[in-house]
């Protein structure tokens, strides 16, 4: 007696953030532990454009990978570097109005290859172009053959490539590419520099739709955009508390008030957790003071999950310094927890802690900066002193963020100017939104947290579709305030392709690019 096997074995669907760890393995073994992709670099691919990036899965596990982007003809099919059009390997280069789907990336496991993978990974580009309606796929292919055979050829790569064109050599990769329909225009140099086999040359290939109406533009965009986003930034009023409970009283006042508001995010400052250390109301040393902070941890990131759950929001609960690992190996960050209104928590780390964090309080900065997905798009996080440093801000939005959340706890005006005028710079240069909150009010007794100078804001690009002066919301300098502003992400889209400048589309890959990831 046979039975029906009613589940398909081999499948392919769009690849989701929930796959990054399994695709960041599936790379490794393909390229090295030095060489695959990190999990930022397949946020921003999956993020920048979520229809063009696919697994496949054999019995559920990813053993294929494919991502790509629209790009503009121009660039498509000028001369260019690997980490040049790929924006150094985040998709950063995706154009929402590009007429060509530009190929990054095919890689399939080697214990899979003969499952022709790679061919079906192939066509499900095809299908993609087709329902967009884009003139074509163009990418640079490898010629894995050249540099075994590169002395017969006196180290003439052109003449290589058309002989393999013609049929009377073959080469693994170029030839599976022109059996399945790709055109050979040109030969791309110092294309990927690491790739020994093809001398860091590559065959610079492309696919033209046949369905194409030359009549009609590119349909589609690069995902779904909610029509607008609602942000509040709570500019947070320290002081003196004698219990948690009233300290979780406040916090709900602020994200009930925000949610009655119909906001999507509410942010809070930086350690605003610090007022909890007025319930002892006694001076405490650094060590007694971080000791009892984080006896309030888990009930502090338990409050902010159960209110954004209750309250349908999303929620930047400021900083909190927290203590990591155990023993030796034990180490105090300054960490963001963002509870979103599906439930799901989600922590990060200070990159810079300032001089007087690491002297005062022993706090040492984090090594990862990952966008958080939420339902209104990707977002990220940067800790006060991080938004005076602009690689952070340009590795988020590589990796899709449109909306950078800024918690800032400053006790001079000079300091919060710094944090201000370089939240404006992240703005302007990565053409995003930038929310501040910051903590005002005194708390006397709290050792290193005396005093306090905050003006919230709401920051935007500097051009047409936004505020005239950049400054989508403010707050009275000083005064506890809760400031709204409703965001286009649309507008950002529109600015990042056809604005008055166009600072994203306008980096020079050719001559410089930030190295986060391990494919460099």
């Amino acid at each position: 007696m046979s039975t029906a096997r009613e589940t398909a074995r081999l499948t392919l669907r769009n690849a989701t953030v929930a796959d990054i760890p399994a695709v960041v393995a599936l790379t490794e073994r393909v390229y090295g532990a030095s060489a695959g992709y990190s999990p930022e670099m397949l946020t921003g691919q999956v993020a920048q454009f979520p229809q063009g990036v696919f697994v496949a899965l054999y019995e559920d596990e990813v053993v294929g990978y494919c991502a790509t982007f629209r790009i503009d003809e121009a660039s498509a099919m000028r001369p260019h570097r690997w980490i040049e059009i790929a924006g150094g390997g985040y998709g950063a280069r995706h154009l929402s109005t590009g007429d060509w789907l530009y190929g990054m990336e095919v890689c399939v496991d080697p214990r899979f290859r003969g499952l022709r993978i790679g061919r079906r990974l192939y066509e499900q580009r095809k299908r993609l172009c087709q329902e967009l309606g884009l003139k074509g796929i163009v990418f640079g292919g490898r010629l894995p053959g050249f540099a075994r055979r590169a002395r017969q050829y006196d180290n003439d790569v052109e003449a290589y490539v058309e002989d393999v064109r013609a049929g009377r050599i073959r080469d693994r990769a170029l030839s599976f590419q022109l059996r399945n329909g790709f055109e050979l225009i040109g030969v791309l140099p110092d294309y990927l520099p690491f790739d020994a086999e093809s001398r860091g040359y590559a065959a610079h290939l492309v696919w033209r739709n046949p369905k194409i109406d030359p009549k009609a533009g590119p349909r589609g965009t690069a995902r779904p955009l909610p029509e607008s986003v609602r942000v509040a930034t709570v500019q947070y009023q320290q002081r003196r508390v004698a219990s948690f409970e009233e300290f979780a009283t406040q916090v709900e006042y602020f994200v009930d008030i925000a949610a009655d508001y119909r906001a999507d995010f509410v942010v809070f400052p930086e350690l605003f957790t610090l007022q909890l250390l007025s319930v002892a109301n006694a001076p405490q040393s650094p060590v007694d003071s971080l000791l009892a902070l984080g006896s309030y941890t888990e009930r502090f990131a338990t409050l902010l999950s159960e209110l954004a759950v209750r309250h349908n929001i999303n929620i930047v609960g400021g900083s909190h310094p927290t203590r990591t690992g155990e023993g030796d190996d034990a180490q105090v960050r300054n960490i963001c927890y963002v509870a979103l209104r599906d439930g799901s928590l989600h922590t990060r780390e200070k990159l810079h802690p300032t001089p007087n964090e690491r002297t005062w309080w022993g706090i040492g900065g984090g090594s990862t900066a990952r966008a958080i997905m939420t339902d209104c798009g990707p977002i990220g996080v940067m800790i006060c002193y991080d938004a005076e440093f602009p690689e952070l801000g340009r590795h988020l939005v590589d990796q899709g963020a449109m909306i950078l959340f800024v918690p800032f706890c400053t006790d001079t005006r000079e300091g919060y100017l710094r944090v201000r005028y370089c939240a404006q710079a992240r703005a302007v240069e990565n053409q995003c939104y930038v929310v501040l909150s910051g903590n005002v009010g005194n708390l006397p007794g709290v050792n290193n947290f005396d005093i306090q100078y905050a003006q919230s804001c709401i920051l935007t690009p500097c051009d047409f579709p936004f505020a005239r002066d950049g400054v989508a919301a403010d707050t009275t300098p000083n005064v506890e305030q809760v400031a709204f502003a409703d965001l286009r992400l649309s507008d950002l889209v529109v600015a990042r392709n056809d604005g008055t400048v166009q600072n994203l589309n306008d980096r020079r890959h050719d001559l410089y690019t930030l190295s986060w990831g391990k494919r460099s």
